[in-house]
């Protein structure tokens, strides 16, 4: 049974420029009513839960929600799920929407991770991405994180950025990692323009342009090294922590764990079947209003495709993925890998392949080899 539960709040100030997540501007009557509604599939979904080991509000701006709302939620996840003895419990927030009442909230309901959304500090970058906070800002909300004895911490950031250059990247990143910040996890995202969102309107119409592929790895190599070197282990190609400060609910999606998904869009895997709840949030509301479970669609994984998420998933984490699973999946990987060994872009390392340093950059290519070497289309 599913041990992760994740929960969508799709609220937002402003959508950033770059986004393409679904998100909706901010409404206290609509959201109010959403979370009426999140906790009625919340109800209808608990009996397919098993002991809750990892729980993630993301959105949008999750902390945009009233403090009323939030305890709603919490109470209803108090009365209708089970949770382990130590829960990991994360909270998205964006700095223009947390400060310290938000986070005291916060942590009188069990929460015990937040995610901040800083992306850069440089304000002209911020600007770019259409962001409603400044780089000050951003430390503000960062010093009461810290404040209020949270430790366990991530902050996002994004390079090839339009206008971003090395030097502006480097600066980012000294400061996020430096002792006066020093968040225990970081994820690290290589800026992909999305179609129908303005920054990709901006970038076609040549009114701005995003720095060149060499420029782009560049910077992505200089985040591995700078961040090893502050003690920081790359665990996943977008993704860093201190030790014991991985991210336990992305984990589990990279080991194609189970998990229950909650909230208009949310995706679930559960048995063997992906599904996903309507992007319409109010046909959301209305269909939970009437007792339904307002899925949109649902896919049942067959050995193909499962055999596909385990390749191009498991090798997203750094260690790889295990040729004793590969082997029970009737995988002959050492086989339908050695020129990619040989080539430098796969490596074996005790009962794990993994991509190498080479291997990293271009991984998307290396996965559809993968791909083509097992006959799978």
């Amino acid at each position: 049974m599913p041990e992760s539960l994740y929960i969508h709040i799709p609220f937002c100030i402003k959508k950033c420029l770059y986004c393409d997540f679904l998100s909706v501007t901010y409404n206290e009557a609509l959201a109010r009513a959403y979370t009426d509604a999140l906790c009625k599939e919340l109800v209808l979904k608990k009996d397919v839960a098993g002991e809750l080991k990892t729980i993630y509000i993301g959105g949008g701006t999750p902390t945009i929600l009233p403090d009323e709302c939030f305890r709603q939620l919490f109470t209803c996840l108090q009365n209708n799920y089970s949770l382990s003895p130590s829960p990991k419990i994360t909270v998205e927030a964006n700095p223009g929407t947390v400060d310290e009442s938000k986070i005291k909230m916060l942590l009188s309901l069990g929460v015990n991770r937040i995610s901040i959304g800083v992306q850069s500090f440089n304000d002209d970058e911020l600007k770019t991405l259409g962001r409603i906070h400044t780089s000050n800002e951003a430390l503000k909300a960062i010093e009461a994180i810290k404040n209020s004895g949270i430790n366990n911490f991530s902050i996002d950031l994004i390079y090839g950025i339009p206008g971003q250059t090395m030097k502006t990247w480097e600066e980012t990143l000294s400061k996020t990692a430096a002792f006066t910040i020093s968040p225990a996890h970081i994820s690290s995202y290589e800026l992909t323009p999305e179609k129908d969102t303005p920054l990709y309107g901006l970038i076609e119409s040549g009114k701005i342009k995003i720095p060149d592929e060499e420029l782009v790895l560049e910077m992505y190599g200089s985040a591995i090294d700078y961040l090893r070197n502050k003690g920081y282990e790359h665990y996943e190609i977008s993704n860093f922590a201190l030790p014991r400060f991985r991210c336990l609910h992305n984990l589990n999606y990279w080991d194609r764990g189970e998990y229950i998904g909650a909230g208009a869009g949310a995706h679930s895997f559960i048995r063997s079947f992906r599904s996903k709840n309507t992007d319409d949030i109010r046909r959301y509301i209305k269909d939970l209003n009437k007792g339904i479970i307002p899925e949109a669609e649902s896919t049942e994984i067959k050995r193909d495709d499962a055999i596909k998420e385990f390749i191009f998933l498991g090798l997203r984490k750094t260690e790889g993925i295990s040729l004793a699973k590969a082997k029970e999946l009737g995988l002959d990987m050492p086989a339908v890998c050695r020129e990619l060994i040989e080539d430098g872009h796969l490596e074996v390392e005790g009962d794990y392949l993994r991509l190498t340093r080479k291997g990293l950059v271009v991984s998307n290519s290396v996965i559809v080899m993968l791909f083509e070497g097992f006959g799978l289309d």
